[in-house]
């Protein structure tokens, strides 16, 4: 089987056909993973068994005639946030060592539902806490295309293991660009839907009023198949949204014609990196030549996300994490009284950036500190979100970079939280203000893939996803 990196539209076709079965499809996926993962150290945990037996099922059901869907027998992996009942979930650190769901992530029931074949669980940055995974009890994984530059984080190993044809997509979690940012990275699509479009129901949570679930595929039109199968109305999420769109693949094809693109005027400054302004202005000229008009935007409140998105997220995550601390969940260690049980299970089961969070978010909720940080930041919050809505009365969707250019290297922000926490400036204003947003490969330096990004009014993803697929397309022709 020579298709390890075919989109998911190839695969069913070729299963619908019967030229390859779900097991054939399987087992050269699992034998990527065995070839692949001494290097690339993108899966925790690899569920070989129990993915061959889905494998064999759906063969069983094409065989009747009874195939669920375009995903029935293809193969997928998810970030090790995602509970599945009985399968291992350890949010990449030591604390959930031995933990083992006793349900299943309403996302991934869906694709399980649709015959998908779960192969495993991917590396992260622990508890999600990070943007190059680097922070991993496991190991760091490392970039399928150039592995001495980071994957990006925190849903690094889910971005590399598709990048690197181990999984033909993948689910992961972005709070703060954790999907988008590693998708750019690793040359590959990554989409944030609306705040309650998708279910966070059995995902760990990071920050709950920022973390959505998000979708890694290799093309625009794998990304809408998907979304539509894991996007529904879910009673056991208070904040999921009851209408989701009937088909988000309904714009696709429909061309740009007539679309207004909002450039951010505050991204086009000195400080930004010259290849990603480039691809955002190539980007730009392509949709003007297809009949779309382009024109700038100023959003002001932009300058302060970065801040106030980890005053919030720290706060947040403090509150979250409460509950790991060796007695209702977690490694349990020694200690001579309940005090230091808990001091001595947190100390040994949590890992040096997820203690500094914790603590961050623990001095911003402070009485003495409260007003200053925490109230402050929800303020800004308020204005961000302003700043989105004036830029929407202009324009139907916004042009702008992920990243500030090419991954970094290895090692080379780690120690210096300033640097490490502008790599997700771009990505982050969107999930404070719960908009939809995707990265889409576009452009190149250094012999490496570079990304743009298209940001949305709430519910807009089916618009989105019909203008990148137009770049897209647009990009694959000679």
């Amino acid at each position: 089987m020579n298709g390890l990196t075919m989109t998911i539209e190839a695969l069913s076709g070729l299963l619908e056909k019967k030229e390859v079965s779900s097991i054939e499809l399987t087992e050269a996926f699992l034998q990527q993973i065995q070839a692949k993962e001494p290097e690339l150290n993108a899966f925790i945990t690899v569920t070989r068994e129990t993915a061959l037996e889905a494998a064999a099922a759906s063969d069983a059901r094409r065989g009747r005639g009874e195939a669920i869907g375009r995903l029935d027998g293809i193969p997928f992996s998810l970030k090790d946030n995602f509970s599945v009942k009985g399968i291992p979930m350890t949010c990449a650190s030591k604390m959930l060592g031995n933990y083992r769901p006793p349900y299943t992530a309403t996302a991934a029931e869906h694709l399980l539902q649709a015959g998908a074949v779960l192969l495993g669980k991917n590396n992260m940055d622990e508890f999600a806490i990070g943007s190059s995974t680097e922070n991993s009890a496991f190991g760091p994984v490392k970039n399928p295309l150039d592995p001495l530059r980071v994957p990006g984080g925190s849903s690094g190993g889910s971005a590399a293991c598709v990048a690197a044809g181990e999984a033909a997509f993948s689910l992961g979690s972005d709070t703060g660009g954790s999907v988008r940012q590693p998708a750019a990275c690793c040359g590959i699509v990554g989409l944030k839907p609306t705040y309650g479009v998708i279910s966070r129901y059995g995902v760990t949570a990071l920050a709950s009023s920022l973390d959505q679930v998000g979708i890694l595929a290799r093309n625009i039109k794998d990304t809408a198949l998907i979304l539509n199968q894991v996007a529904s109305y879910d009673p056991k999420d208070s904040m999921s949204w009851r209408d989701a769109a009937a088909d988000y693949s309904a714009a696709i094809g429909a061309g740009v014609a007539g679309k207004r693109i909002g450039i951010v005027k505050e991204y086009l400054g000195s400080d930004m990196d010259p290849d990603a302004l480039a691809w955002v202005r190539q980007a730009a000229d392509w949709l003007t030549a297809a009949g779309a008009r382009v024109e700038e935007v100023s959003m002001p409140n932009m300058a302060h996300c970065l801040a106030c998105y980890y005053v919030l997220m720290s706060a947040e995550f403090h509150a979250n994490m409460g509950r790991f601390d060796g007695l209702r969940f977690g490694m349990r260690a020694e200690g001579d009284d309940y005090f230091s049980m808990i001091t001595n299970s947190r100390t040994q089961g949590l890992g040096p950036e997820v203690k500094t969070r914790i603590l961050f978010g623990t001095y911003v909720l402070s009485e003495a500190q409260y007003e200053k940080f925490f109230l402050k930041a929800m303020k800004v919050r308020t204005l961000i979100c302003r700043d989105y809505e004036e830029a929407f009365k202009k324009v139907d969707c916004l042009l702008t970079p992920v990243q500030n250019g090419l991954p970094f290297h290895w090692g080379s922000r780690q120690g210096d939280s300033v640097k490490m926490a502008a790599t997700d400036k771009l990505a982050i204003p969107s999930n404070l203000a719960g908009l939809p947003a995707l990265a889409l490969p576009f452009g190149s330096a250094e012999g490496l893939p570079g990304a743009v990004q298209l940001i949305g009014k709430p519910f807009s993803e089916a618009m989105l996803l019909g203008i990148a697929d137009y770049l897209e397309q647009e990009g694959q022709r000679p």
